[in-house]
């Protein structure tokens, strides 16, 4: 079992979700930051609060915190944006490697050289 467990580790998928888990994480901070001091201000001046995470909203006991929920949806869209542009530049950077890779002239193969070999000794001998 330790065995297979140092083969799971090993593959590069595991290293790579690894990787994208603690990016993903620090990144959601820089959202959430960006959310909080500088969207959040910029929505307040037209709904007329700074701090959208204070809206609420009381019905007999039960708080409804609509503010906190307005946060998460503008965090999700920014992420959700933010991927999309992350990934459409992938695409392009690997369509344009393919397209590259299909320009290339074809390698010569060996029925070439061997076709080269005999004209050349046709030449030799006339």
């Amino acid at each position: 079992m330790l065995k297979e467990f140092k083969e799971f580790i090993k593959r590069g998928n595991v290293m790579d979700l690894a990787v994208g888990v603690i990016i993903g994480g620090a990144f959601t901070d820089i959202v959430n930051s960006l959310v909080k001091n500088l969207i959040n201000p910029l929505l307040g001046l037209f709904v007329g609060k700074i701090d959208l995470s204070n809206l609420t909203l009381k019905i007999g006991a039960a708080t409804f915190k609509y503010g906190e929920f307005i946060n998460t949806i503008i965090n999700f869209l920014i992420i959700a944006f933010i991927v999309f542009l992350l990934v459409k530049a992938m695409n392009k950077i690997t369509n344009s490697e393919k397209e590259q890779s299909e320009q290339k002239p074809p390698e010569p193969t060996a029925e070439d050289y061997l076709k080269q070999i005999r004209d050349l000794l046709q030449e030799k001998h006339n």
